[in-house]
């Protein structure tokens, strides 16, 4: 008996499917297809504008935030302005630590009745700060300019108010104290500009 005759045709076409070969299975390329990334950039929230109107290309970029937003606009100056500020804390630090009652003499004209290590402890603090100032000269970030800005703003401040009281102090005010004083007021408005305009959000076009 033969063996096509004992297969019943029932089973005669599931064998024919069986013995003929599949075709090829069609791949869909769903990276290259455009509508499917549509679809996926809809379904995740991403390819639109946010509310600050940036254009976040995928969904890390919407979650951290694009590297434009770190970009600085600079106001006009500033990097010459930071530039001024360094030289200048880093002449002033050299002097006090090298000169301590030659400086002193020259602000309060008398001469150092107390150890010149106050002075030279000043030099050092100013050198510290000037360090600062060139850190924010070759940085790109606005939050470390914003805080060297502070910084110096702040120092100036300070300055100001303590030279002042020792002026009353010793009852005696010189033409370079004033122009001290006078420089320390034009350093502090300009620093505490910068600051300002750095901390303001930019307007939507």
């Amino acid at each position: 008996m033969d063996c096509t005759d004992a297969v019943s045709p029932e089973l005669l076409p599931l064998s024919e499917m069986a013995s003929k070969p599949h075709p090829p299975l069609m791949k869909k390329h769903s990276q290259t297809d455009l509508v499917s990334r549509l679809k996926t950039r809809k379904i995740l929230g991403v390819g639109g504008e946010d509310d600050d109107g940036e254009v976040h290309r995928s969904k890390i970029s919407q979650m951290l935030g694009n590297e434009i937003k770190f970009a600085v606009r600079e106001p006009v100056g500033l990097r010459v302005w930071i530039l001024i500020s360094a030289v200048v804390f880093t002449v002033m630090a050299l002097m006090a630590l090298a000169f301590p009652n030659q400086l002193y003499e020259i602000v309060f004209d008398e001469e150092l009745s107390t150890t010149s290590i106050s002075i030279r402890l000043y030099g050092g603090a100013l050198l510290s700060i000037s360090l600062i100032m060139w850190n924010g000269l070759y940085t790109a970030e606005k939050i470390i300019i914003q805080w060297t800005l502070l910084t110096e703003a702040c120092y100036f401040a300070v300055q100001f108010l303590v030279t002042s009281i020792t002026l009353v102090e010793i009852g005696s005010v010189t033409n370079t104290a004033i122009l001290l004083l006078l420089s320390r007021v034009l350093f502090l408005v300009v620093s505490l500009s910068y600051y300002y305009h750095l901390g303001r959000r930019p307007k939507k076009i």
